[in-house]
């Protein structure tokens, strides 16, 4: 999935004007540009209230085609965390919640303009104006919690990767933990009869280390049974 772009957009509101600044031409007010030259709805006929309504509606717009695409992203992360926790992995988690922070610190500012408009913004909005900043509003706050909503995902992403990592480590230490315990009585063997003392019977005996072999293998392969038979294997 493509990184998240992020633009600062200012809007200036006053009685019969609007003025925005954006960092960048072909910005996503275009298509508002392009209806105003084509005259399409009534945004040249309406004040400059509408207009303003206008741009926000089409900004919060983005914000919910910014968060299809990170849902999409999140929720691709679900399946590797579980199967194959590895540090990519935890990358890109980072990455979302980066992501969804970027979302999440520009849209609050916009939401607290919006209310003000839809409340107050000292009589320059129209009584015929307020329930469409309203509804802009009400999408606002769906962004907003759609964004909650993420972070929370994301939070229990981070929590599910930490969880599988340890049991993954859990099972490497158990294996090993195995494995050392299997060698114990084979090394102790071992131990007994490296000591190259002078009065040691065995070491003289014509099947003494073949003896010696096969009681490390038995012991070897009788300890692997008893480990699987109690499941630790």
């Amino acid at each position: 999935a493509g990184r998240l772009g992020l633009e600062h957009v200012s809007l200036v509101v006053g009685r019969g004007f609007v003025v925005t600044f954006q960092e960048r031409s072909g910005d996503v007010l275009d298509p508002l540009r392009e209806r105003i030259r084509k005259g399409v709805g009534r945004v040249r006929a309406a004040g400059a209230d509408y207009l303003a309504y206008c741009v926000l509606d089409l900004l919060v717009d983005h914000y919910f085609l910014a968060l299809e695409g990170l849902g999409g992203r999140i929720e691709d992360l679900e399946e590797p965390i579980l199967s194959d926790p590895s540090p990519e992995v935890l990358q890109a988690i980072h990455e979302a919640k980066r992501a969804v922070g970027a979302v999440r610190k520009a849209v609050w500012p916009l939401r607290e303009a919006l209310l003000y408009l839809e409340r107050d913004a000292g009589g320059l909005v129209d009584e015929a104006t307020r329930p469409y900043l309203r509804d802009v509003y009400d999408h606002c706050v769906q962004v907003i919690d759609t964004v909650e909503t993420y972070r929370d995902l994301l939070a229990g992403y981070l929590d599910v990767y930490l969880s599988s990592l340890s049991n993954r480590m859990n099972e490497v230490m158990k294996t090993l933990t195995v494995i050392a315990t299997i060698f114990i009585p084979l090394t102790f063997l071992a131990g007994v009869y490296g000591m190259n003392f002078e009065h040691m019977p065995e070491l003289k005996w014509r099947w003494g280390y073949p003896a010696v072999w096969a009681v490390m293998v038995a012991v070897g392969i009788g300890m692997v049974r008893w480990f699987r038979r109690r499941g630790w294997l």
